[in-house]
């Protein structure tokens, strides 16, 4: 179960840019964004993020998640389309393979909310680094 790793790895970034921003006390939650062809299990990560968390200035927090439909675009014909899963990449219309996947691999932090010493709530967007 790889959704250990990313909780983990979504735990540090978010402490990270805690620590940069100094004196916070405590993170409310963490919105991420999760493509459907990221292969997370987003229920699966929610359990990981809320184990990984305790004991955590995140201790608490609520992951909430967003997800990316897979989309892709033909490159001789242009056309657009839902790719779905198991992906179908090969275009609708025309029946070409050279597809461009534009969306559905994301796994990124969107924003953190947390409490700090300065103010009882603040929401801070984006964080820079991606999972």
């Amino acid at each position: 179960m790889h959704e250990m790793s990313v909780a983990l790895a979504v735990i540090d970034q978010v402490e990270q840019a805690a620590a940069q921003h100094g004196d916070v006390t405590s993170v409310r939650s963490v919105r991420l964004q999760v493509g459907e062809l990221a292969g997370v299990v987003p229920d699966s990560l929610s359990f990981c993020f809320e184990l990984a968390c305790a004991g955590t200035l995140l201790d608490g927090a609520e992951l909430v998640t967003e997800a990316v439909p897979g989309r892709a675009r033909c490159a001789p014909c242009a056309h657009e389309w839902a790719v779905g899963m198991p992906p179908a990449l090969t275009c609708p219309r025309c029946g070409g393979s050279g597809a461009d996947l534009l969306s559905g691999r994301e796994l990124k932090i969107v924003s953190v909310h947390w409490e700090d010493g300065l103010t009882h709530a603040r929401t801070r967007e984006p964080v820079p680094e991606e999972c």
